[in-house]
């Protein structure tokens, strides 16, 4: 992470003070990060720290997209792969201006709007994702699919999501986090019709069941846990398989949240927001409020789990007639 001082070099700053004997050197405080976003709940989101080790291998990783796209530089691919790598940076905004830049000569791209509309998601700009992602399904109807490679690799190192899969992934999110339960249902359903692996499967039931649920279309929500089992194997979900067999009652909710607070991070806010629409379901919305802010007060403010409880909390603070979820 790069910040900008206003002199060539940053020095210590030395204070003498007359008679107070010798000179004390006092260090400048870092450089305050910068802001990406502003939260639902109208708090800055400034930009996440990053392990050392992780931001050195995604700026080695980068700086291998940008020599890419320099040796091809109309290359939509070799674009798309610079602005991801820039988003793990934790560099959203720039992200995202760097997909428009490409939009402007191919407004069509289903997999720049795709991109795009992901990280609108992450930037809270729930409106835009929308509108993009809703394009990028209307540009893939009835074309064949692809595999999307994994910027993030699972540790098997095997895709398990597709174009189309996620159009509909972060369509039916960002439906879900403006209140608009029957589209979420619906996107979802798409999203698992569109899946080609179990992992993939599993993400978009968990919220497609969460939709049902809310919408009080419980012998739907049961159907669609069905097919939800332990022995399932995936590859990477498995804190969404959890949380389905936890609303399937074959596990503690007390007991998924303690391990995810022993964990931390993304995990964490995944798991807790799962947790807390368990209760919220269950009647217990003083307990799910008290979830939703732990998940708020954490830094890892990209993670959905931590969006979707800054939407329930903010809809809860909204006057009644514009509250959209149960």
């Amino acid at each position: 992470m790069r910040f900008r001082c206003l002199a060539a070099v940053c020095l210590p700053v030395v204070v003498a003070c007359a008679g107070a004997g010798p000179a004390a050197t006092v260090e400048p405080p870092p450089p305050a990060a910068p802001l990406e976003a502003t939260s639902l709940l109208g708090a800055p989101l400034v930009r996440p720290p990053l392990p050392e080790e992780f931001r050195r291998q995604q700026e080695e990783l980068l700086a291998a997209a940008r020599a890419e796209l320099e040796a091809a530089p109309g290359s939509v691919d070799a674009l798309i792969w610079v602005a991801r790598r820039t988003a793990y940076l934790g560099r959203f905004r720039e992200a995202v201006e760097l997909y428009g830049s490409v939009l402007a000569a191919h407004p069509d791209e289903p997999r720049l709007l795709r991109h795009r509309g992901h990280r609108h998601l992450t930037l809270r700009r729930l409106d835009l994702a929308v509108a993009d992602l809703e394009l990028a399904a209307r540009l893939v109807e009835g074309e064949s699919d692809r595999v999307e490679p994994d910027g993030l690799p699972n540790p098997a190192g095997i895709p398990t999501s597709t174009l189309h899969s996620n159009i509909w992934y972060h369509l039916g999110l960002a439906y879900y986090l403006r209140g608009e339960l029957e589209r979420t249902a619906d996107a979802y359903q798409r999203c698992q019709q569109a899946s080609r692996s179990t992992d993939m499967f599993i993400a978009c039931t968990y919220w497609r069941y969460l939709a049902l649920r809310r919408l009080g279309r419980e012998a739907e929500a049961v159907k669609v846990l069905g097919p939800v089992r332990h022995e399932l194997e995936l590859l990477e979900n498995h804190d969404y398989q959890r949380l389905l067999l936890l609303f399937k009652g074959d596990l503690s909710p007390d007991e998924e949240l303690a391990a995810a607070r022993e964990r931390g991070g993304v995990g964490f806010a995944t798991v807790a927001y799962g947790v807390g629409v368990w209760h919220l379901l269950a009647g217990q919305a003083d307990e799910a409020r008290r979830i939703f802010e732990e998940i708020v007060a954490a830094p890892d403010w990209p993670a959905f789990g931590h969006l979707a409880a800054e939407a329930e909390l903010a809809r809860s603070a909204a006057p009644r007639s514009q509250a959209r979820l149960r």
